[in-house]
């Protein structure tokens, strides 16, 4: 799917994850366009290629073909084309799609590797490349980075996990944070292939965020009495460290790679804002003031892109289901741009989700559909 947020706007693009497809269906619900396609088995489903582009006044609806190369002829047919009105949205009927998709910072032209009638959040990019982590109905699953079925991964009895996890520097561990035991949240460790998780936490809600470069120390977030600051924790356990202390909301602790910096969100100023202080607290920072409302700052492996979520500065927290951008800043010049617009929010890009290379990020959005057959 191929659009334009505005009139001479750059275009861009989802890519669904099914290759020539037999059949593609294109619906237009309010501002939003989403779009079906079949496989082998030749039912409609959808996609996870959706975009927000609202039309005013009349327009065209029409289907055409382009080869992008104006030397080169070719002949291309259609059939069973309809073109139909919607029945009327029953809001009590509507269904929730997860799609996990991958961006180039390159690019922004943006590509779906899997989608389920489901709720899945935050995944986590192996350190090899080979496939993703996420978080879903309690469990944490791994999935390949090319698609298919994704598979349970084992956590003993902490089976509550939410969407603050992330995987070790030598890839050898992952934290997961879950609360099972007492219904807050703590902070727990366990092999990279599943197992017994090991309590790091003994204080909650404690929620992960980071894994310093050294592997040594964990950073997390968590509340104490009524206010959330930024900890740190030695990897086996021992005592927290207090780093913020700030009024207000401090989240999404995140190390640089080189281990000089923990980057973090703060609305200190009133909204919230992407900061950034030592491993030890000291030299707490404004990265960057803008309009928007920051969260979850998460720095490329190389060091060159740090990419964060935004919502409208009307928005409070981080709530689901709303217009959302996923911002990247240069490190060198401080430059913004967008990279991807969508519909998300909690779960889109909680937790660290750079491909090992530095090349791409990953995320997921979220479609409310109507439950209704589709021929």
């Amino acid at each position: 799917m191929q659009f334009r947020d505005a009139v001479g706007a750059d275009t861009r693009e989802v890519q669904a994850n099914i290759v020539a497809p037999q059949r593609v269906r294109l619906e237009k619900r309010g501002d939003y366009f989403y779009a079906f396609v079949a496989g082998k088995d030749g039912q409609l489903h959808p996609a996870g290629t959706s975009a927000k582009v609202a039309l005013r006044g009349d327009f065209y609806v029409g289907i055409g073909v382009s080869a992008h190369d104006k030397d080169d002829l070719q002949t291309a047919v259609f059939s069973d084309v309809r073109m139909e009105a919607l029945a009327p949205l029953d809001k009590t009927k509507l269904v929730l799609y997860s799609t996990l998709e991958t961006v180039p910072v390159a690019s922004g032209d943006r590509r779906v590797t899997y989608v389920a009638r489901a709720h899945f959040e935050a995944p986590n990019w192996a350190r090899d490349g080979s496939y993703f982590l996420f978080n879903q109905e309690g469990g944490i699953y791994r999935l390949a980075v090319n698609g298919g079925e994704p598979a349970r991964v084992e956590t003993g009895l902490q089976n509550k996990c939410n969407n603050d996890h992330g995987i070790s520097p030598d890839a050898t561990m992952f934290a997961i944070s879950d609360s099972s035991l007492n219904g807050k949240s703590m902070v727990y460790t366990l092999p990279i292939t599943g197992g017994t998780p090991h309590q790091v936490t003994m204080n909650a809600p404690s929620y992960w965020h980071g894994w310093s470069p050294d592997g040594s120390a964990l950073a997390f977030t968590g509340q104490r009495g009524d206010n959330f600051d930024i900890y740190t924790i030695p990897v086996n356990g021992g005592e927290e460290k207090r780093l913020t202390t700030a009024p207000g909301l401090d989240d999404g602790p995140e190390y640089s790679p080189d281990g000089a910096w923990i980057y973090f969100n703060s609305e200190r100023t009133g909204h919230m804002q992407i900061w950034r202080m030592h491993p030890d607290g000291s030299g707490q920072e404004q990265v960057i003031a803008d309009e928007t409302n920051d969260w979850f700052p998460h720095i490329s492996p190389d060091g060159k892109w740090m990419v964060f979520l935004s919502y409208e500065k009307d928005v409070t927290g981080h709530p689901p289901n709303k217009d959302v951008a996923l911002h990247l800043m240069s490190m060198t010049d401080k430059s913004v741009h967008v990279l991807a617009k969508l519909f998300g929010g909690q779960g889109t890009v909680n937790v660290p989700s750079w491909s090992p290379d530095s090349a791409k990020v990953a995320f997921v959005s979220y479609e409310y559909l109507p439950d209704v057959p589709r021929d």
